[in-house]
């Protein structure tokens, strides 16, 4: 059936007052979205930041009557309405719509991403299972990108690999199918931990190949190979403490770098690590290099 959408928009501190009165107001959803593109990047721990330039978006049933519904929504804020729009939109097969958005992607030369709805593309190419989920790392993002590409360019016969905030644990997944040894994978987030289990799990990595921990259960031992795709705040502050995790003459990839902040973290490894040139994609880079 169609559907009546409301369009506000907003900035942060408006959010929850809006996001209220929609739902007051009877609506069957609310979301938000980026207004004008702008990437959020390293958000205190603990919050759920939002752009600056907000779009609230509300779906009504389509019986809702457009003229009552704004005299609600100005009652319920005190008749200050941010700027919106109105429209009818037709239903549609959100979910199949949503999955239709995710193909299977292929990173360097061998390795491939495939969502589960999908067939591989090549039966015998490195094929991970892998669908979006709420643990970041998907391959998706050029950050994510960069690191797989890398590790399809690596020899991983037998090593030991260590994924430094593993989110999904696409990493440390990928390094396995990629012949590694053995992955460790660490992160703050407990959900990250379960997701990177279920996503080993499914592509038939047995629960001791791939142990997973929080940052203060994590083994002390020195990795082959480490990947560390957070963001460059951490990376820098915690430089002394990956590079010890990592044997003389291993190798390291970082990312989750944007271009102008390669500098800080390059200066902050380049003591511990003879540096490759910087790899570029979409304004991130990705710093790799091998331990001295």
């Amino acid at each position: 059936m169609p559907w009546l959408q409301v369009r506000l928009a907003i900035t942060p501190d408006q959010a929850e007052v809006y996001e209220d009165a929609l739902l007051e107001a009877g609506a069957v959803s609310v979301t938000f979205m980026d207004a004008e593109d702008q990437p959020i990047f390293e958000p205190d721990l603990g919050t759920t930041p939002l752009w600056s330039n907000t779009h609230l978006l509300a779906l009504f049933e389509e019986s809702t009557d457009e003229a009552e519904l704004l005299g609600h929504l100005s009652v319920l804020t005190s008749g200050a309405l941010p700027s919106y729009q109105i429209e009818r939109i037709e239903d549609q097969d959100w979910e199949r719509s949503w999955m239709d958005n995710f193909q299977p992607m292929r990173f360097g030369r061998r390795l491939w991403i495939v969502p589960s709805w999908h067939a591989a593309p090549d039966a015998d190419a490195v094929n991970l299972l892998l669908d979006p989920g709420l643990a970041f790392g998907t391959g998706t993002h050029p950050t994510t990108a960069l690191c797989l590409e890398w590790l399809d360019g690596q020899e991983l016969d037998g090593l030991d690999v260590l994924d430094f905030g593993c989110g999904s644990g696409i990493l440390a997944i990928a390094s396995l199918l990629l012949g590694a040894r053995r992955a460790v994978g660490t992160d703050i987030d407990v959900q990250a931990l379960e997701a990177s289990r279920d996503n080993a799990g499914r592509n038939g990595i047995e629960a001791e190949r791939f142990p997973v921990y929080l940052p203060e259960h994590l083994p002390q031992q020195q990795a082959d190979i480490l990947v560390a795709n957070i963001l460059a705040g951490p990376l820098v502050a915690l430089s002394t403490q990956i590079a010890s995790q990592i044997r003389s003459g291993g190798k390291l990839a970082l990312s989750g770098i944007l271009a102008e902040q390669a500098e800080e973290v390059r200066a902050a490894y380049d003591k511990y690590f003879e540096l490759d040139p910087t790899a570029e994609k979409d304004g991130w880079v990705r710093i790799s290099g091998i331990r001295r």
